[in-house]
């Protein structure tokens, strides 16, 4: 499991996160949610050792990941960060096999190859390993992001807003894969999530923050409930539970 004692993170005078403490369990998907500037892509961060702490610790499965070699920590944990920054020009497979780098140091094995090819196929990439990234739609290249990180084989993987930019038909087949990345590889699934209705749907535990602080930590019929989200997001969201999930509708008839 992740566990999270106190950890802080400011920038300049603004606390961005502020005393957070966390347990996020083994096994399953869990979403972070809560309104812009809450704090959760640098939670995220932290928690991947991407960005410092300025207090607090943050152990993955026991291993401070301050003190852990680095190519320990990504043998155990791996990361989609928000934003891909690519400057030079990939096929898929090029990209998918960087997720081969903690395990084979540049050095590519037959093991390596055949955890690239698994990966391409999982994801529905087969047909794609040859096309360049720059060729691909959005959704495609999401999926052959999320075909990288799975390629490392960790036992957690982070996924900071992987649908931003995403239309609504890829939006869901992503989550389905995160979903099914949990319950089929027996992978923990941690994703900072906008829509409250894809984190209800899709997780087993949500994480709400505010204002840089855990502000509720729970199943989704804990969390989907008119006064949690209220207190979240301060607008009224009714919530209504439609096909066995509690969705909530805040469209605001009053223009």
């Amino acid at each position: 499991m992740i566990e999270a004692r106190s950890v802080s993170k400011s920038y300049g005078p603004a606390l961005v996160v502020d005393g957070v403490s966390v347990t996020i369990p083994k096994g399953g998907v869990t979403a972070v949610i809560g309104p812009n500037g809450a704090g959760k892509s640098t939670l995220l961060s932290m928690v991947s050792r991407l960005v410092g702490m300025d207090a607090g610790t943050v152990t993955v499965d026991g291993l401070d990941v301050s003190r852990t070699p680095g190519d320990v920590l990504a043998r155990r944990l791996s990361i989609l960060r928000q934003e891909q920054a690519v400057t030079v020009r990939l096929t898929v497979a090029d990209l998918v096999a960087f997720g081969r780098y903690p395990h084979s140091k540049g050095r590519p094995t037959i093991e390596d190859e055949a955890r690239v090819e698994a990966a391409l196929a999982w994801l529905g990439l087969d047909e794609l390993s040859g096309r360049f990234l720059d060729e691909l739609s959005g959704g495609q290249r999401q999926r052959a992001f999320v075909a990288m990180v799975l390629c490392q084989d960790t036992d957690y993987v982070l996924l900071d807003e992987p649908l931003n930019n995403l239309d609504l038909k890829h939006a869901v087949g992503m989550m389905r894969l995160l979903r099914r990345a949990a319950d089929e590889l027996d992978k923990t699934v941690v994703v900072v999530l906008h829509d409250i209705n894809f984190a209800s749907c899709y997780a087993d535990t949500i994480l709400a923050m505010k204002n840089g602080r855990l502000a509720h930590q729970g199943p989704p019929a804990e969390i989907m409930r008119p006064e949690v989200l209220r207190d979240l997001y301060e607008i009224e969201v009714d919530v209504e539970e439609i096909g066995g999930k509690r969705i909530g509708l805040y469209f605001d008839a009053r223009g």
